[in-house]
């Protein structure tokens, strides 16, 4: 992992998995706030939460293929 475009890819992840983290601790707060106005919103939110997660990682694992 010492050429920089692995370690920049890291760095990228490494980005991301904190981000995600961070909205991930705070997700049962905001669910809980969510679903005292609709359980169903709650539920929505939770399934964008998840599927943003691996669009994330797919974009920019595209954006490497077109790089290549």
């Amino acid at each position: 992992m010492s050429d920089p475009k692995s370690r920049n890819a890291a760095i990228a992840a490494a980005c991301i998995m904190l981000g995600f983290g961070i909205a991930a601790f705070y997700m049962p707060t905001m669910m809980i706030a969510l679903g005292a106005r609709s359980p169903v919103l709650a539920g929505i939110f939770a399934a964008v939460f998840v599927v943003g997660f691996f669009l994330v990682f797919w974009l920019r694992g595209r954006s490497q293929r077109r790089r290549d």
